[in-house]
């Protein structure tokens, strides 16, 4: 645990009690503050009870009397689409309003640094796509090559339920766009910024609004080092905004696109190729064609944002290529779930929105492509350059018929559940074949997260498979 500072005596109060805000009210009663407890789900108010924390309604007049502090979990709006009225109640009370990502990097240092030889490090990720895999891919090369690391944040455990870092240790952490935003201090040793697409939008009224809720971990976190992907136009206009200079190494740009070139620091992907380029020279390359658990243009992208963090933090190109032969991906991101007469079956369930499907749908050659879901804003005509590989789409969900018709030009069956559609779509495959879960929407209509869903795709290709 992360004990918070600058609290002691005082009391903070919590708003959301799921696994950030539990794990804030300890931390922050481990360094000394007394932590003050609410959520609308009454079984949460009664596990923070259960801890014998004091749970008050924060919404009730005169509850925010003697609170210094109010920490607000990322899943409770904080300004749009309207903000939360306890939040709105913290206003008016002057009550700083700060999440458990600020008080992490308020807390982070230690007395014992002192003592260290090498201080302790923190990688941030952010973006809107890959930064799970990138987070846990650069977490994978570094406890390969023996550092002390831990992986945190958005992925893993909660930034305040990690252990004390030791000396030379290494906290990655996978940021969302709801946690950079709130957050009262950044300040990142090295910061990732993988890509942008529409997403969230409601959150922080548009795309302007979103990008500005990444930004602020380059802006306002000032890190040692940016890493950056400029394969949009936010990402060039971000380096831009970094740099002094085209030959200032301190920004490491990044891109799946096409190559790099410059006399700054550049890594970028081609034709299934990680090269590194330094001062105009090469600096390092790798295949990254037979790296099963890479597959896929967006996974090189996500191999160069690790691999520019991983020589940032001075491992050796062979290194770190050693380690992405061992990595094994994550759950629910280009999953390879298993085979059966030359079909495979991929589980992509974290593709949530239109650009993370797309990649997904462009990673793989004839495929049975099962979609649907809670549609985001935007449509799906960004998914037309990848349609020609989709053999047939098998369409779940509530709205499964009126998501299927915008898939004008896609041969499609109207399946609505998940077993219906492996069903069909296992049936109707050849060898050859992948049979893709990469749904391009939300999954709330039908599961509570994401997981559950890929969870019920890998239980129906089970049945398949024998």
């Amino acid at each position: 645990m992360i004990p918070v500072s600058g609290f002691e005596g005082q009391s903070v109060a919590i708003l959301g009690l799921g696994r950030s805000g539990l794990s804030a009210a300890r931390a922050l009663e481990a360094g000394g503050a007394t932590p003050v407890c609410w959520d609308d789900n009454a079984s949460a108010r009664e596990r923070a009870e259960a801890e014998g924390f004091e749970v008050r309604d924060l919404a009730r007049a005169g509850a925010f009397e003697g609170i210094a502090w109010l920490v607000v979990s990322p899943g409770i709006p904080h300004l749009y689409p309207t903000p939360n009225k306890v939040v709105a109640a913290a206003w008016e009370a002057g009550v700083p309003v700060d999440n458990d990502i600020g008080l992490f990097f308020r807390s982070f240092g230690s007395g014992e640094w002192d003592m260290y030889d090498q201080p302790p490090r923190v990688v941030a990720v952010t973006g809107s796509n890959g930064k799970s895999t990138t987070s846990a891919l650069i977490h994978h090369v570094l406890s390969e090559a023996g550092k002390s690391v831990q992986l945190a944040g958005n992925i893993g455990r909660g930034v305040l339920d990690i252990d004390p870092p030791k000396d030379g240790g290494v906290v990655v952490l996978e940021l969302s766009s709801y946690q950079t935003d709130l957050a009262r201090a950044l300040t990142p040793d090295i910061a990732v910024f993988t890509n942008l697409s529409p997403d969230h939008l409601d959150r922080h009224a548009g795309m302007g609004g979103y990008f500005a809720a990444k930004r602020r971990l380059f802006a306002e976190g000032g890190p040692d080092r940016a890493i950056i992907g400029v394969d949009e136009d936010e990402g060039r206009y971000m380096v831009n905004q970094l740099t002094h200079g085209a030959a200032d190494d301190r920004v490491i740009r990044i891109s799946a696109a096409g190559k790099l070139s410059g006399p700054g620091w550049n890594v970028f992907a081609r034709k299934g190729f990680l090269s590194e380029y330094r001062k105009g020279r090469q600096a390092g390359s790798i295949d990254l064609r037979q790296i099963a658990g890479l597959p896929g243009a967006h996974n090189h992208q996500n191999a160069c944002a690790a691999y520019a963090a991983c020589r940032a933090l001075g491992l050796a190109p062979r290194m770190i290529e050693d380690a992405f032969h061992t990595f094994a991906g994550l759950p629910h991101r280009s999953q390879r779930v298993g085979e059966k007469d030359g079909v495979s079956f991929v589980n992509d369930s974290k593709a949530t929105n239109v650009d993370a499907a797309l990649k997904a749908l462009m990673a793989f050659d004839n495929i049975r492509w099962i979609c649907g879901g809670l549609e985001k804003e935007g449509g799906l005509d960004a998914l037309r350059p990848a349609l020609d590989r989709v053999a047939k789409a098998y369409v779940i969900g509530r709205e499964a018929a009126q998501f299927a018709l915008q898939l004008d030009g896609c041969a499609g069956e109207v399946c609505t559940t998940m077993a219906e559609a492996v069903a069909r779509a296992s049936a109707e495959a050849e060898a050859g074949d992948t049979v893709l879960l990469a749904p391009a929407a939300a999954s709330f209509d039908q599961y509570d997260s994401f997981e559950k869903r890929g969870d019920d795709f890998i239980a129906e290709v089970r049945k398949v498979l024998g």
